[in-house]
């Protein structure tokens, strides 16, 4: 008895030493932290909020009170309020202006019951009325003066009521149907610090900054809506409703039975009558920067709870959706895996809830807030485990060290990035590719896609430093440079410092800045701390562009067929593959492609494509060697290369029945310099592009030999040259697009000179008008002699889309470019005047001219609901053009024209506008008269028109969208 007695009091004074040591170890660190922030002091802001949600009407009515700490050592006489949901108030806007820059008009053209706004705003501080100032540039940023001033280490207290109405979901929160992702929703102050005021616009692209406080809100909303919320649940009787419904999906047994529960649950977003009953819950939380709200009657609840290694419980939900509840089963552990490893890898999880909602987002990834992360629905378990893992993971590098997100992304994205490489590398649970399916085209593409674009970026100079503000970014740098490059230089770091360092560095980073607002030398400090290391070289990279530094490796020559984008930074492919064409010379042609043409692109590139023609039976094909170089920083890029190409154009037959093909060649050494873009988020491009063609032409020649009384038929080579120049200037944005070029040729005995543009005119409800305008004029170099005319024919000016044999640089595909009869005479080219409507059967077209040209084209989408097209099963765009025009010969006393023609008609467009079949209705009536005179059946079969622009074809149209995540 005494001897265990003895062992108990051992016990007892062991573990009360124990905890001594661990509350002096806890002191020492707690002194070594605080130690490193001489000055250091950060504003508090606490809210009790009370919000009503109206599901009639998608608005809020709310009322909130925030109490004020300054810890600043300035007096403050104003404070900035951010009023984030006047960012949906109408298209002059940040975010409205932003989301046309990356190419979205979703919201620019939405009705104005999907967009929302914040008012009945009525600011007071400590009791008294304010007044309050709108910001000079942006709608959702006010200032509020103070009635008196606020000294430093001291508060007060600003309430104000509100209504809002919420927005359709275009950018990570609002409502789609009756589900509501409420986020930026409530007013807030802007973050004050050392570096003074941060007030920002909401913008898609950019995340925030905001002041760390305690929240209390009180959400009111209809009964039968559940809540997902920022923080803990404070009201038993809700508590007992989500366990029930978490057991809704163990209740069956049967999965048809199941399937028809979650079937009936889905159903509710069908705008049901709302419960008459409303409820009131409360959700609190401390030490938090913002705070989010979720609510769905269709929710599938899941929780448990799991345990640290510090022994601290942790309660863990996912509210999934009914249709995609399978990809949700495992949701529960994916939340656990995430906490778990990040609070290994920087420190302990602090809060005691952690959620994962499914919404609507409108675009595929997630949306971080403290404590819960809402997530777009997924393909697959395993693309819901990789966004779990990083959205969950923001809980530290966002959540708790509050970072600075809209000027130094890369603090929050990147440093989240690179844990999440290492989740993926030791945790993940599921599997996207079982290597015993994985295919051979997957297995040529790069191992790490995100990796490979940075690598193309950066390879075309068109990258930018890490450290650039969000909004700075072009839409695919943010994501590259603050994602991807900014994961690759931690890793770069690691191996620098060492992976015990480096996580040593990164667990002090943590303690010392967690609830603080840490700025990038705030980083760069602890990891010199750690390191005992000057580490200005490595962090210095942060504000450069190009690669970080590696270990050369010396690139390998190897073949490959088709294709293959894997392990570009060691070898150097060249590919072969088979080829196929056709034209109605040549007929069916069969050879082979040999290039080097990948990603990123070589400096010097080739391709050769040799074909058999089994029409003519002779060789033909097409081949090009380039070399080009990336002058200065920001993308320019200059060009030489050497094309060249041989094809029949024709044939002829003569009376022993021995067919001659008419054969033409070109060799077109080229120059083209590509001007930078100062702007990286412009979608400007202009170049300089100056060409040589070098033709040689087999022609036939008929004389009589009078002596024997027969006719001779020779075929002589011609050979021609053309000068050209080109300038363009071409802005690709998503909203009034245009595209304008000045070309002027050159030849023997003549200068053509053009102007074509092009301007596109965006519809609310989709798709567009098209106005091209093109004028163009002919100069004869020396006399105008009947000769020259005749010799220059090719090269005049065409009120209607030019034939083949006017195509003079053979610079489009025609499958029969001498052609009179037949669908194959049909064809045209998009050039000069471009009427759909064709004369070419007489010997002078109508509207050719060797003086002067002027046309406009007009081309509009047909509205989906009058489209007689849609009702195909497959979708084919159906046009109305109208074409107007002008030329000099009209002019003339004697002419035979009005001065000004016409058409109009119909337009299908095919492969994204590479193949368009024209259908012309209308027209003038020199051209209604020439019709009747010319062609006496079939008449509007044979009008019809059309074009084959591969010119057109651009491979980032192919190219996979990476998702984004936030």
């Amino acid at each position: 008895m005494a001897k265990c007695q003895c062992l108990i009091i051992f016990e007892q004074t062991h573990f009360a030493l124990k905890k001594i040591c661990l509350l002096f170890v806890a002191n020492c660190l707690f002194a070594f932290t605080y130690c490193q922030l001489p000055g250091y002091w950060q504003q508090q802001v606490n809210y009790t909020i009370a919000v009503t949600l109206n599901d009639g009407d998608n608005t809020l009515d709310g009322h909130v009170k925030m109490e004020y700490t300054n810890n600043s050592p300035d007096t403050l006489s104003f404070i900035w309020i951010h009023l984030w949901p006047n960012a949906y108030k109408n298209d002059k806007t940040a975010f409205s202006d932003q989301l046309l820059e990356n190419g979205r008009t979703d919201f620019y053209f939405s009705e104005p019951e999907k967009r929302g706004y914040i008012n009945r705003l009525d600011f007071r501080v400590n009791g008294t009325a304010v007044k309050m100032i709108d910001h000079p540039q942006h709608q959702d940023i006010v200032k509020i003066i103070l009635p008196q001033p606020l000294l430093p280490h001291t508060s007060c207290t600003i309430t104000t009521p509100f209504h809002e109405k919420i927005p359709f979901n275009f950018s990570r929160g609002g409502y789609n149907g009756q589900s509501y992702q409420i986020t930026q929703w409530y007013p807030k102050p802007a973050v004050y610090d050392k570096k003074g005021w941060h007030p920002m616009p909401y913008l898609d692209q950019g995340e925030f900054y905001s002041e760390f406080g305690n929240f209390e809100v009180k959400i009111s909303a209809p009964q039968n809506y559940i809540i997902a919320a920022t923080g803990e649940l404070q009201n038993e009787s809700e508590i007992n409703w989500l366990k029930e419904r978490s057991n809704l999906n163990l209740k069956y047994d049967v999965p048809s039975k199941q399937a028809d529960v979650f079937k009936a649950m889905d159903a509710l977003v069908a705008y049901p009558a709302s419960s008459s009953e409303i409820k009131t819950i409360v959700f609190k939380q401390e030490n938090v920067h913002d705070f989010a709200w979720f609510a769905d009657k269709r929710f599938v609840v899941r929780q448990d709870t799991f345990q640290l290694p510090s022994g601290k419980i942790i309660k863990a939900y996912a509210f999934s959706l009914p249709s995609f509840t399978n990809q949700w089963e495992n949701s529960i552990q994916f939340l656990k895996n995430a906490v778990l490893t990040r609070s290994k890898w920087l420190g302990e999880y602090p809060y005691n809830t952690v959620s994962a909602v499914e919404a609507m987002l409108g675009f595929d990834g997630g949306m971080e807030y403290p404590t819960i992360t809402s997530i777009a629905p997924t393909n697959s378990a395993s693309d819901l485990e990789g966004t779990i893992a990083h959205e969950v993971g923001h809980n530290w590098n966002y959540g708790i060290l509050g970072t600075n997100e809209r000027e130094h992304s890369w603090m929050d994205e990147g440093i989240n990035t690179y844990y999440d490489e290492r989740y993926d590398k030791g945790v993940t649970i599921t599997k996207p590719y079982p290597n015993h399916s994985r295919s051979a085209a997957v297995t040529r593409f790069p191992i790490s896609p995100r990796l490979f674009v940075l690598q193309n970026i950066i390879s075309r100079k068109h990258d930018q430093p890490i450290e650039t503000s969000s909004e700075k970014f072009s839409e695919q740098n943010y994501n590259r440079m603050s994602y991807t490059k900014t994961s690759e230089w931690l890793k770069y770091l690691e191996t620098t410092l060492g992976k015990e360092v480096f996580d040593s560095s990164m667990h002090l980073y943590y303690e010392r800045w967690k609830f603080k607002h840490p700025y990038p030398e705030d980083l760069k400090k602890t990891f010199e701390d750690v390191s005992g290391k000057d580490l200005n070289t490595e962090f210095d990279l942060l504000n450069k562009k190009g690669n970080l530094p590696s270990a050369k490796i010396k690139r390998k020559t190897k073949l490959a067929t088709f294709y293959n984008f894997k392990d570009t930074d060691k070898f150097r492919y060249i590919f072969i593959a088979p080829a196929v064409g056709y034209n109605f010379y040549d007929k069916l042609m069969l050879g082979g492609i040999l290039h080097n043409y990948t990603l990123p692109a070589e400096k010097f590139q080739f391709l050769l494509t040799p074909l058999y023609g089994t029409g003519s039976k002779q060789l033909n094909g097409l081949g090009r060697i380039s070399y080009h170089r990336y002058p200065g920083k920001n993308g320019a890029k200059v060009e030489l290369s050497v094309a060249g190409a041989s094809f029949s154009e024709n044939s002829f037959t003569d009376s022993a029945d021995h067919t001659e093909y008419l054969r033409f060649s070109k060799v077109v050494p080229s120059l083209k310099i590509n001007f930078a873009n100062k702007n990286p988020r412009s979608h400007l491009t202009k170049y300089l592009q100056l060409k040589s063609f070098f033709i040689w032409q087999k022609g036939l020649l008929f004389t009589r030999d009078t002596i024997n009384d027969a006719d001779i038929i020779t075929y002589p080579v011609a050979n021609k040259y053309i000068n050209q120049l080109r300038f363009v200037v071409e802005n690709n944005r998503v909203l009034y697009p245009y595209k304008g070029e000045l070309k002027i040729e050159q030849g023997k005995d003549f200068v053509r000179t053009a102007f074509t543009g092009n301007y596109f005119f965006n519809y609310a409800k989709g798709g567009g008008m098209n106005v091209r305008l093109f004028a163009g004029k002919f100069f004869y170099i020396g006399d105008n002699t009947f000769l020259k005319q005749f010799e220059t024919d090719p090269y005049h000016l065409n009120m209607s889309g030019p034939k083949g044999y006017e195509d003079y640089t053979y610079s489009n595909y025609f499958f029969g470019r001498n052609e009179f009869e037949g669908t194959e005479s049909q064809q045209i080219m998009n050039r000069d005047g471009f009427f759909k409507v064709r004369t070419d059967l007489l010997s002078s077209k109508i509207g050719k001219t060797d003086k002067w040209l002027v046309a406009a084209n007009f081309t509009t989408d047909v509205p989906k609901n009058i489209n007689p097209l849609s009702v195909l099963p497959i979708k084919i765009p159906l046009k109305v053009f109208l074409d107007i025009g002008t030329y000099a010969d009209a002019w003339q006393k004697d002419a035979t024209t009005g001065r000004v023609v016409y058409d109009a008609g119909l337009q299908v467009s095919l492969l994204k506008n590479i193949v368009n079949i024209y259908f012309p209705i209308l027209y003038s009536k020199v051209y209604d008269d020439y019709f009747k005179s010319t062609i006496t059946e079939k008449r509007f079969v044979k009008n019809i028109s059309f074009s084959i622009d591969i010119q057109n074809f651009r491979l980032r149209k192919l190219l996979p969208q990476l998702p984004k995540v936030d």
